[in-house]
């Protein structure tokens, strides 16, 4: 295993010369850290960055976001993706104002207590906003980690995390974590290292969530759309599984024979 201060002097100084200059990156605001946190799940930087900019300047806190419209919450996300998640962050913000005057917890037990906040978007909180040591592990983080050290692909979530906290440079972490996150993306990627995700995404193209994503479309132009309209669009056999499951999540709602935003 290479030694952890040739590992760290390798990866600050990489980052030095090649390191990205993103939006997030400007802030220790820890409301922007958790919405930037949010829209990467699943989605390509590049893309992120726009929507991003765009949603800081409408909802710039917990607040502004808690008195939004669920229509208009998801007018901004649409085109992202996962559109579910845009109602999290909402339901997030109620929470947040209700219980927390509008603030998220500097404790990261308090953070994973709070809805759609999980373990690693509690630790890159921490890490990101309030430069705490503790390990953030995402895909970048996890291949670096693997190749440059010489760990085995199949090596424990646990074990992973404890190496993971003795590389952080003391008092570093925000710098650290930002540098590790980079070289994975564009010095080691999984093309050049063979070593596979965790988890892969599903394809997109004919899947439920394009439907999904289509169908908030469509009622963001038109208010509301017919079923049978609905069924002309997407003639699929699932296509009531869909409404079904978007219903419950409260995306949209049923008014007569037709669909509306929620």
């Amino acid at each position: 295993m290479k030694s952890i201060p040739a590992f760290r002097k390798q990866i600050l100084s990489w980052y030095a010369r090649h390191g990205r200059d993103l939006p997030w990156r400007k802030t220790k605001d820890p409301y922007a850290i958790l919405l930037s946190e949010v829209m990467l799940q699943q989605t390509q930087v590049e893309r992120v960055i726009p929507y991003y900019l765009r949603w800081m300047r409408r909802f710039p806190d917990f607040l502004s976001l808690s008195r939004a419209a669920p229509k208009t919450v998801l007018s901004f996300w649409s085109g992202l993706g996962y559109n579910n998640r845009a109602l999290r962050l909402l339901q997030l913000a109620k929470t947040v104002v209700k219980e927390h005057d509008g603030i998220l917890p500097g404790d990261e037990a308090a953070l994973r207590r709070l809805p759609g906040i999980g373990p690693y978007t509690a630790a890159a909180i921490m890490a990101f906003a309030h430069n705490k040591h503790v390990a953030v592990i995402d895909t970048n983080i996890r291949r670096v980690l693997i190749h440059e050290l010489n760990l085995p692909e199949h090596i424990g979530k646990a074990e992973l995390e404890a190496i993971a906290r003795k590389c952080i440079p003391k008092g570093r972490s925000r710098l650290w974590h930002n540098a590790l996150m980079d070289y994975g993306a564009k010095e080691k990627t999984a093309r050049k290292t063979g070593i596979r995700s965790v988890s892969k995404q599903s394809r997109f193209e004919g899947s439920q969530r394009q439907v999904r994503g289509a169908i908030v479309r469509l009622l963001l132009e038109e208010n509301s759309v017919s079923l049978r309209s609905l069924q002309t669009r997407f003639p699929r056999e699932d296509l009531f599984l869909i409404l079904a499951k978007m219903e419950r999540e409260k995306m949209i709602r049923k008014k007569k024979r037709s669909y509306i935003l929620a």
